[in-house]
């Protein structure tokens, strides 16, 4: 019986798939337009709330001036972001006090929030200071996806963080991820590292990415989770397996990391705006040879997930849209 229950499960899902492929075939000339054509392109402008005077806006072009970015994306977080940018401020704070080589940033971007989260994220501006603590407005809600890709072409870091705004990964997992970019990097490469010894190379012009994964608490959330959901997640995985491949198990952990030369690559190509970007990602560096390392990171599930059962087909939908976009050539990559 096990063996025929896995076969239906295949069939199901390849089904939805292929349904999902047709549909989005059908519609896949607006959507080209809609995925291609409607970023938020315009620089964002940062303000000194002590001053009120505007601040350049960097580019992922420009030279790094930070060792690390934090690209944290928001959308109606006032009551969950002010703990996590308390405890991720806290943590950088300390960490450039005992090595003076370490600098950062913290990039919030608002992704057109209708509650107060424009405001706690000034309130952090105007106590950290417009170096440190920045805050991106998209006006309107584009989604994750776009909220980060915003996020890590204005940044100024040599390693730039993507991570959620609720603190379900502690910010300190980020050591993790740092440690094994920077093994990767001395793997095949000579370079600079913080404290300015081997230099030919800096880590910032060394492609790489790290992303957090939660795959090794499968097992605990397959043993507590309604079968139905097991299913779908399932489902899923078999889905992103068809769309951009293997290598990472865990592709919507919110905690991964790149080099500045590989943010570079990856999200001046990347077109998903919400639910299925880290599987695009994924691609996009396969698709560039970037390396990629999964790290386990410790995770809490907190209340107020915008995440649902109502998301899989959205989700479905936009890997099926990826699938058709760049196996038929349409989404162009450029280098």
């Amino acid at each position: 019986m096990g063996v025929i229950w896995t076969i239906l499960e295949l069939l199901l899902i390849s089904a939805i798939f292929l349904a999902f492929g047709l549909a989005a075939a059908i519609a896949f000339e607006s959507l080209r337009r809609r995925f291609n054509h409607t970023h938020v392109e315009a620089p964002p402008v940062f303000e000194d709330p002590n001053s009120l005077k505007p601040v350049p806006c960097p580019h992922i072009f420009d030279p790094a001036e930070k060792y690390i970015s934090l690209i944290i994306p928001a959308y109606n977080e006032e009551h969950r972001l002010p703990g996590a940018l308390d405890e991720t401020l806290n943590y950088l704070q300390q960490r450039a006090a005992k090595d003076n080589i370490f600098t950062y940033e913290v990039i919030i971007i608002d992704d057109g929030s209708s509650d107060g989260t424009k405001g706690v994220a000034f309130d952090f501006v105007k106590r950290h200071s417009v170096d440190n603590v920045r805050v991106i407005l998209l006006g309107k809600n584009h989604g994750k996806g776009e909220a980060i890709r915003k996020g890590m072409l204005h940044s100024r870091g040599e390693l730039l963080l993507m991570l959620d705004a609720d603190g379900a990964t502690k910010v300190d997992d980020l050591e993790k991820l740092e440690n094994q970019i920077h093994a990767v990097a001395k793997k095949g490469n000579q370079y600079e590292d913080s404290a300015g010894k081997d230099s030919t190379i800096r880590i910032s012009d060394v492609p790489a990415a790290a992303f957090g994964s939660r795959a090794h608490l499968e097992e605990k959330a397959l043993a507590t989770r309604k079968w139905y959901r097991n299913f779908l997640m399932k489902g899923f995985h078999i889905v992103v397996l068809l769309a951009a491949g293997g290598g990472v198990r865990d592709t919507q952990c919110g905690f991964k990391m790149f080099t500045r030369a590989a943010a570079r690559k990856l999200f001046l190509n990347i077109r998903l705006k919400r639910w299925c970007f880290d599987v695009e990602l994924v691609y996009l560096c396969k698709w560039f040879r970037i390396p990629m390392i999964e790290i386990s990171v410790n995770w809490t599930e907190i209340p107020g997930s915008k995440v649902n059962l109502l998301s899989i087909p959205n989700m479905l939908w936009e890997l099926a849209i990826m699938s058709l976009g760049y196996r038929t050539g349409i989404w162009k990559i450029y280098s």
